[in-house]
């Protein structure tokens, strides 16, 4: 789907929506403050202080946002924050501009201590935008999901490895041996599928990682696959259910002999960056490299 250019949005912002974290005791602090700011600017602004609770509402299958939706959504709190709001507008995105209250934000780009000259960049039309893709995955009984970062499938509290076959284009790839697989977008290859040993993508691309979780065999590594041949995968041994978590929620339990098709979603997602911010730049910082070892 097309976006509007930066001035076009900026120029028809009118409603806003605010998620916020309010376990943060920063986030409660600050509420106010951002709520006076965006209403001086002739905004109608609506406060959601429970960023999770409102999400959870259109949590299950074909449950997304009905409503009239807000021209931006600007969240109070962490990544996972962000996945919360990119959860509820999934099928019809609503730019997101989140402030980052969390530790590492990949996905708020905005410093709390700057919100203020980040919002002025959205309001004046400055502000970076950054399409992100987002992957969706169906299953049986109507089971449906939509990710933002990433689809864990994983033994949870079950004894024992699975195995998962992976399939792509309908050709078999391989048996993984694992606690779990990770299908990744580019933004959460930044997420748990770096923590696995993932490769780090530039957000711009249209990629799909799939990074097994402690695979038992040496030769079994990440892959990077074309986001436009459908994925399957079908877990053909568990000694119990397996979990599927999607952007770090569960969703559901998968039974042994069940497959999941796995695709790139038709919609990307707009996030909002500072005038001037680089992912490179947030990586750099967020992931404290340095430029040399002196």
């Amino acid at each position: 789907m097309s976006h509007p250019s930066r001035e076009e949005f900026a120029e028809s912002l009118r409603q806003v929506l605010v998620l916020a974290d309010t376990t943060k005791s920063a986030v409660r602090a600050e509420l106010g403050e951002v709520h006076t700011w965006l209403e001086g600017h002739d905004l109608e602004v609506q406060v959601e202080e429970n960023v999770r609770a409102f999400s959870q509402q259109f949590a299950g299958p074909g449950n997304h946002f009905s409503g009239t939706p807000p021209d931006l959504v600007v969240v109070l709190g962490g990544d996972g924050s962000v996945l919360s709001a990119a959860r509820v507008f999934a099928e019809d995105p609503v730019p997101v501009v989140g402030i980052k209250f969390g530790q590492l934000g990949f996905l708020a780009h905005v410093e709390a201590r700057s919100w203020r000259e980040g919002l002025g960049d959205v309001l004046a039309g400055r502000a970076e935008w950054e399409a992100r893709m987002m992957l969706e995955a169906e299953g049986d009984e109507g089971l449906c999901a939509v990710a933002l970062n990433d689809l864990v499938l994983s033994r949870g509290d079950t004894h024992g490895l699975l195995t998962l076959r992976l399939e792509v284009g309908r050709e078999v790839v391989t048996d993984y041996r694992a606690d779990g697989l990770i299908f990744a977008t580019p933004s959460g290859s930044t997420a748990y599928s770096l923590a696995a040993g993932g490769p780090v993508l530039a957000p711009s691309m249209n990629a799909i990682v799939v990074t097994p979780i402690a695979a038992h065999s040496l030769s079994n590594r990440p892959l990077v696959l074309d986001p436009m041949l459908e994925a399957s995968v079908c877990v053909s041994a568990a000694a119990g259910p397996v979990s599927l978590v999607v952007d770090g929620h569960p969703l559901a339990f998968l039974e042994q002999g069940a497959c999941l098709t796995i695709r790139r979603h038709r919609n990307t997602y707009p996030l909002l960056a500072p005038a001037g911010a680089t992912p490179w730049r947030r990586l750099r910082e967020r992931l404290g490299w340095r430029g040399s070892f002196f």
